[in-house]
């Protein structure tokens, strides 16, 4: 029989594992030999986590074959000065994203997996934790043998992707889809000044919001979006205007080619409730 060919991206990203505001696994025993527990939090992050993948997933990608793309952050590491880390070890870090991703990878739909790096904040210097990790779930390497990647160029079927991991952020609402249309605009730009073909899709991460915007072109229409995370707000996010007011947003993205709708995007968002209001 032929190969089936693939038509579905699942994009995740910000996983920020190793944060005790962020995906765990159910239980997981530490370097030390201490044995950590999801809270009452993160087992509502973990059913969504499961619902997306189980039930969502199945859904959307019609029971077809799919790759998977991890845009970047995948654990937490050890930054600024923050004490939000379940543990400073980066091995267990690693080890607990490794228990969360590799039931996903491995399940017979997946077609293949591939890795973006992040923040060196959260993954070290050249990212080299996120590294370590993809190997270790057998990410795809690029040209030169690396399992992570800074960006990946794609092509779906006739469609031409770009991931990366950072996108501009702000404060503002107002102005959320700012960043995220300019790096459609500077895409064409920069394709347009070397006559290189100009992608129908950029995919960015880091905000930990979902956001999209859709333009007409040639092609049918050319897309910008930012994926959702799977972090709740740590302290760092109640400095901004927005993340103040705003709730977090856990979920993922799907990438497909349809049979005659061309290249389009379907996303899965929850948000975390408020929380309790005080009766006076």
């Amino acid at each position: 029989m032929p190969k089936q060919k693939v038509k579905n991206i699942i994009v995740i990203s910000d996983t920020h594992v190793g944060c005790q505001l962020a995906l765990m696994p159910p239980e997981f025993q530490l370097d030390s030999g201490v044995f950590v527990r999801q809270s009452k939090m993160q087992e509502k992050i973990w059913t969504m986590w499961n619902h997306f993948w189980d039930v969502w997933i199945p859904n959307v990608t019609k029971g077809e074959p799919y790759y998977i793309v991890h845009n970047g952050d995948a654990i937490d590491g050890v930054h600024h000065n923050s004490v939000t880390q379940i543990t400073h070890n980066i091995k267990d870090q690693i080890g607990m994203a490794y228990e969360c991703l590799w039931p996903r990878i491995s399940n017979k739909k997946c077609a293949g997996y591939y890795h973006i790096r992040g923040t060196e904040a959260h993954v070290g210097k050249s990212a080299q934790s996120e590294e370590g990790l993809a190997k270790a779930l057998g990410a795809i390497p690029d040209q030169i043998g690396n399992h992570a990647r800074w960006d990946m160029w794609m092509k779906l079927d006739k469609y031409l992707l770009h991931f990366t991991h950072h996108v501009g952020t702000t404060q503002s609402a107002s102005y959320e889809s700012t960043a995220v249309w300019k790096e459609m605009v500077e895409a064409y730009t920069e394709s347009g000044r070397w006559l290189q073909e100009p992608p129908d899709l950029v995919c960015r991460s880091h905000r930990h919001r979902q956001f999209e915007i859709k333009t007409a072109t040639k092609k049918g229409y050319g897309m910008s979006i930012v994926t959702p995370a799977w972090q709740l707000k740590t302290p760092f996010v109640y400095k901004l205007g927005m993340g103040r007011s705003s709730q977090p947003q856990m979920g993922g993205y799907l990438i497909r080619v349809g049979d005659d709708d061309g290249l389009y995007t379907r996303f899965k968002v929850w948000d975390i409730e408020r929380p309790k209001t005080e009766i006076l």
